[in-house]
């Protein structure tokens, strides 16, 4: 039986409307943050079926746990049935975490040069590198490659290279990839689907 995985990041926050960057400081999910969530799951429960069938793994972060809540309550799930994974954490931006890149700007402007839009999350001087993220999130892949059904809430950054190390992208592909909380992902077969509650985007 071919595996699949359901790839869901949490609702907006009031830092992503700020636009600070969170990393591993907690942020409460908005109004609007709690009803994407709760779109994702409704669609969510209409294509698992079953959902005690599923093996569901969440991100520790307070805003991920929130957006499980939600998840596991509309889809008929057991919450204390959820794993909690550190390797499902969002990328680590040490002194970063809470600042806007206007701020960040200010204090670090040379850790500003020679990156682009995409990558200098990674500059952070006491953050994590793409490398670490890559290995704990191919060791997390590893980790539930027996089971064939897996439910898996993550964070924006997280889900990007998650998803570039499923599919075999390149670090600068991966870094580019969709990042929204309105939308979902199949993982299966090494290739990825996007499901969106919007309906000519789902088939």
């Amino acid at each position: 039986m071919s595996q699949i995985i359901y790839l869901l990041r949490h609702g907006e926050t009031v830092f992503n409307t700020q636009g600070r960057y969170q990393g591993e400081l907690n942020s409460p999910l908005t109004d609007n943050g709690i009803e994407q969530v709760e779109r994702n799951a409704k669609l969510l429960k209409i294509i698992i079926g079953d959902p005690n069938e599923w093996r569901i793994v969440s991100s520790p972060l307070g805003r991920a746990l929130q957006s499980t809540e939600i998840i596991c309550e509309t889809i008929g799930y057991d919450i204390k049935k959820v794993e909690k994974d550190n390797r499902l954490s969002e990328v680590a931006v040490g002194s970063w975490a809470g600042l806007t890149s206007k701020e960040i700007e200010l204090s670090w402007p040379n850790l500003f040069n020679n990156t682009d839009l995409y990558g200098w999350f990674f500059n952070s001087p006491d953050g994590e590198s793409y490398e670490a993220v890559e290995n704990r999130l191919t060791a997390w892949l590893d980790s539930v490659k027996n089971e064939p059904k897996v439910i898996a809430i993550s964070h924006g950054l997280t889900g990007r290279i998650l998803r570039g190390i499923y599919s075999g992208m390149q670090k600068d592909d991966a870094l580019k990839l969709e990042v929204s909380q309105d939308v979902f992902f199949e993982l299966s077969n090494k290739e990825i689907q996007k499901i969106s509650s919007e309906f000519d985007d789902f088939y």
